[in-house]
C-alpha cells in the first residue's frame, strides 16, 4: 500500500519537531530563574519603600522627642522658622506619611551636597538641645544603621555626625522641610569600596534614601530631622539565603529533567513508533499491524487505535478487492468459455457439406449462447448494483410503510404481511429501502416462497425488522456463506449470488446491519428469516 500517488499532500514548510518543542520547554523552565533576575527590581523597589517607611517612623519618633524637649526647655522669645502650612487634614489626629519613592519613576539625584558654613551661628538654646539629644542619636544609629542629623529652624546642624555647626539649608530636601513640608528623595550613593561586578545589575545598590521631616512648635517650623540610610542589597539577601536559592535551582533543574522525560515517554516515543509503523505499513508490511510498545497519553492511544483500525480496514478492503476480482473472473469465465466454444463450433459448421449440424443443433448452440449472454448481463447488472450499494448516498429518510407499498406492487405473486411501527421514519431513502426489500423478496421467491412476513419494532436508535419467508430455507452447510458474493444454489435458474451481498453493503453504508436468524437444526425446516437493523431518522 503506497501513498506516493495521493492527491492530498501536506504543504511543505518548516515545522518544529516535538523534540525541539520539548527542548525549548526545558530551556524555558531552566531560564525562569535567570529571567527572574530581570524582574527583581520589583523586589528592589520594595526594599526602597521599606527603607523610606522605616526612616519616616524613626524620624517621627525623634521629631516628637525633639518637640517635647523644646516645649520644656526653649526660652520665650527664641526665634523660630516660617509658619507651617495648614491643611484640612491637620484637624485629623492621625496624619500618616506614606512612602512614595519609586526606582522606576523618580529621578535619582546626585550625591548629597557637602555642608556649607552657616551665615549665622545657631541659637545657644538649639545648640544645648543638640547636645542633650546627641547621645540618643548615636544609640539609635547603632541599631538602625541610619544616619540622623538634627537641624535648627535655619538649617544649621545642631546634632549628628561631623557637620555640627555647618548649614544644610541649601540641600533640596532640607529646604523643603524648612518650609514646613516633608520630603524624601533618592540620591546616588558613593561607596568607599569598589562594588562587586554583579552589583552593576542592580540599580538599588547605588541608592541612598534621604528624608527631611519638619518639627513644628506653636504652628511654626522649629527644626528638621534629617535622616538617611542605604536600602538592603538584593544580592546580599540572595547570598544570605544561598542555601535556599541553591535548593530552588536544583529543584527547578530536576523538574525540568522530569518534564523532559515525561514528554519523551508520553509524546516523542509513541509518535516516533507510530511514524515507523506508518512507513512499514505503507511498504506493505502486514507484521507492522501489532500494538505499539508505548502509547503515552490517552489521546495518542486513541489516535494509534484509529490509525490501526483504518489500516486494517484498508487492507481488508484490498483483500476483498483481490478476492472479489478472482470471483468475478471465475464467474465470467464459465459463460465466456461456453459462448466461445459454441461460436467456434458454429463457425466450423459454416460451409460444411451435407452431414453437418442440423437446424436443431444449431438452434441449441445459439440458445446456449443467448442464455450465457443473459447470465453475463445479469452478473454485470448485479455488479453495478453492488457498486452502487457500497457507494450509495446516505441522505434521505422514509418509512417502512412506503417501502412495502412498492414491494407489493413489484412482487404481486407474494403474499406480504407486515406488523409493527411501520410509520416510523428511518434514515434511508425510499429507493434504497425498496432495493433492499426487493432483493430479499426476489431471493425468497426464487426459493419457492409464497408468503413474506415482515415484523418491526423500535430498539434504541434503530428500527429492528425481521423478514421471514415460507420457502425452502437455507441448509446448515450454506448458512455461513449466504452473504458471500457469487454464492448461489440457483445458478441454473439464473441466480447470480449477489442479492444478499448487495443488501448487506447497502445497509452497512447507512449504519445498519443484516444477519441470518438460526431458527432450527432440521434440514427439512421451511423458510428463512433475516434480522435487519436500520437507524431511525433524527429529527
Amino acid at each position: 500500500m503506497s501513498l506516493r500517488g495521493s492527491k492530498v499532500r501536506v504543504s511543505r514548510k518548516w515545522r518544529p519537531s516535538v523534540g525541539l518543542i520539548v527542548a525549548l520547554v526545558m530551556l524555558a523552565a531552566l531560564a525562569l530563574p535567570l529571567a527572574g533576575l530581570f524582574f527583581f527590581r520589583i523586589y528592589e523597589n520594595q526594599l526602597v519603600h521599606q527603607t523610606e517607611s522605616e526612616l519616616i517612623g524613626q524620624s517621627a519618633v525623634l521629631a516628637a522627642v525633639m518637640r517635647r524637649d523644646m516645649e520644656a526647655t526653649l526660652p520665650v522669645g527664641v526665634s523660630l522658622g516660617v509658619e507651617a502650612p495648614q491643611s484640612p487634614a491637620d484637624a485629623d489626629p492621625y496624619r500618616p506619611i506614606t512612602p512614595t519613592l519609586d526606582l522606576t519613576r523618580d529621578d535619582m539625584l546626585g550625591r548629597r551636597p557637602e555642608a556649607a558654613p552657616a551665615s549665622a551661628p545657631a541659637d545657644p538654646a538649639f545648640v544645648a538641645l543638640g547636645v542633650r539629644l546627641a547621645p540618643d542619636l548615636i544609640e539609635t544609629q547603632k541599631t538602625t544603621l541610619a544616619g540622623f542629623r538634627l537641624l535648627d529652624p535655619k538649617g544649621v546642624v545642631i546634632a549628628g555626625g561631623e557637620d555640627v555647626g555647618l548649614s544644610l539649608a541649601h540641600v533640596e530636601e532640607v529646604a523643603e522641610a524648612l518650609r514646613g513640608r516633608f520630603r524624601s528623595v533618592m540620591r546616588l550613593r558613593i561607596s568607599k569600596h569598589d562594588p562587586p561586578p554583579l552589583y552593576s545589575w542592580s540599580r538599588g545598590t547605588a541608592v541612598r534614601v534621604f528624608t527631611a521631616m519638619p518639627v513644628t512648635l506653636h504652628g511654626r517650623v522649629a527644626g528638621v530631622v534629617y535622616a538617611s540610610r542605604t536600602p538592603s542589597n538584593v544580592f546580599k539577601n540572595f547570598y544570605e539565603e544561598r542555601g535556599k536559592v541553591a535548593a530552588a535551582g536544583a529543584t527547578i533543574f530536576v523538574l525540568a529533567l522530569l518534564i523532559g522525560s515525561i514528554f519523551q515517554r508520553a509524546i516523542t516515543l509513541p509518535m516516533r513508533e507510530l511514524m515507523s509503523r506508518t512507513a512499514a505499513i505503507a511498504r506493505g508490511d502486514r507484521a507492522a499491524l501489532t500494538p505499539v510498545t508505548h502509547h503515552g497519553t490517552a489521546e495518542f492511544a486513541q489516535l494509534t487505535q484509529s490509525f490501526f483500525d483504518m489500516a486494517e480496514a484498508l487492507q481488508s478492503r484490498s483483500d476483498f478487492i483481490a478476492t472479489f476480482a478472482a470471483h468475478v473472473s471465475h464467474e465470467l469465465k464459465s459463460p465466456l468459455t461456453a459462448i466461445q466454444g459454441a461460436a467456434e463450433l458454429l463457425r466450423e459448421d459454416v460451409g460444411t457439406p451435407a452431414g453437418g449440424m442440423s437446424d436443431a443443433e444449431r438452434r441449441r448452440f445459439l440458445t446456449n449462447i443467448i442464455a450465457d449472454t443473459g447470465r453475463l448481463t445479469a452478473i454485470v447488472q448485479r455488479l453495478r448494483e453492488l457498486a452502487r450499494a457500497e457507494a450509495t448516498p446516505i441522505a434521505g429518510e422514509t418509512t417502512l410503510e412506503k417501502g412495502l407499498a412498492e414491494l407489493r406492487s413489484a412482487f404481486s405473486a407474494l403474499r406480504i404481511e407486515a406488523e409493527g411501527p411501520l410509520s416510523a421514519s428511518v434514515g434511508m431513502s425510499l429507493e434504497n429501502v425498496s432495493v433492499a426489500l426487493s432483493h430479499l423478496a426476489d431471493n425468497a421467491q426464487r426459493h419457492g416462497a409464497t408468503k413474506l412476513t415482515i415484523s418491526c419494532a423500535r430498539k434504541g436508535d434503530d428500527l429492528m425488522i425481521v423478514v421471514r419467508d415460507d420457502g425452502r430455507g437455507v441448509s446448515r452447510a450454506n448458512r455461513d456463506r449466504i452473504f458471500d458474493s457469487f454464492f448461489t444454489t440457483q445458478r441454473e435458474e439464473g441466480g447470480t449470488g449477489m442479492g444478499l451481498a448487495i443488501v448487506r453493503a447497502m445497509l452497512q453504508a447507512h449504519g445498519g446491519s443484516i444477519d441470518f436468524i438460526e431458527e432450527g437444526d432440521d434440514e427439512t425446516s421451511r423458510g428463512a428469516a433475516f434480522a435487519i437493523a436500520i437507524p431511525l431518522a433524527h429529527r
